[in-house]
């Protein structure tokens, strides 16, 4: 395979050395869509930082989730989650509420308007994403939307799929 780098890196290298250098050819992506993301994010009515809506998005896929659950999947400390949580339910994004059968449980729920903004940022990074999907070469759409759904097969077949974090 060749090397994509630029002008003189057109030597042929080995099968891992393909691999190395896709890998990070991808990161080189993934860096630009993540200022794409995090810049459309900031362009929503209530600007939250990263962290803030991550916490966000997990609470809307699991309803309920105690604070304990929210700090492991994040990678928290129990204070630095229930300081994250304090700054979402002051901003009316997040309620606690009593587990009906365990009185000592405190789950998380999001407010409407905390899906509210979920579904601004969502909205306003598929449209900043779709600028740019729009610009590319038809058949380099159609190899990126391939290659997409090879990866998240890969990424399941391996156990991480969406949202749980690599190991480093």
């Amino acid at each position: 395979m060749t090397r994509l780098g630029g002008p003189g890196d057109d030597r042929a290298s080995g099968p891992g050395e393909d691999v190395l250098a896709l890998a990070r050819e991808i990161g080189d992506a993934v860096d630009g869509l993540a200022d794409l993301w995090a810049g459309a994010a900031q362009g929503a009515r209530l600007r939250l930082p990263p962290q803030q809506l991550r916490a966000l998005r997990i609470l809307e896929s699991a309803p309920g989730m105690n604070l304990t659950a929210l700090a492991e999947r994040m990678e928290l400390g129990m204070p630095a989650a229930s300081r994250l949580c304090d700054r979402l339910e002051a901003a009316g994004l997040l309620e606690r509420m009593l587990h009906p059968r365990n009185r000592r449980e405190v789950r998380l729920e999001l407010t409407g308007p905390g899906r509210q903004i979920l579904e601004e940022v969502a909205a306003r990074r598929a449209k900043a994403l779709a600028a740019v999907l729009a610009a590319m070469d038809p058949n380099a759409l159609e190899a990126l939307s391939g290659g997409m759904r090879g990866l998240v097969r890969a990424q399941r077949a391996a156990g991480r799929g969406p949202g749980r974090r690599l190991s480093p």
